[in-house]
């Protein structure tokens, strides 16, 4: 059975870490670690569905506080 992917969170603050921006729509980008063992990491880029770039940083900090709890919780995919 192969565990589910963890993301590798390595926040280090800044008002645009993660975020980049693409056609006027603001994503965050993250890591995904398919398994401990493994170094390859799997690049991951979800829109934020917005173009104010302060509407975004709330919602990367929302979406890394939400990844968290399902990584505490082992729900993390």
């Amino acid at each position: 059975m192969t565990p589910a992917p963890e993301p590798a969170l390595r926040y280090r603050g800044g008002d645009r870490h993660h975020l980049f921006l693409n056609h006027g729509t603001w994503f965050v980008r993250y890591s995904l670690r398919p398994s401990p063992r493994f170094k390859a990491d799997r690049r991951v880029a979800v829109s934020l569905g917005t173009r104010d770039l302060a509407e975004a940083c709330e919602r990367r900090d929302a979406f890394f506080a939400h990844l968290r709890l399902e990584q505490a919780q082992g729900t993390a995919t």
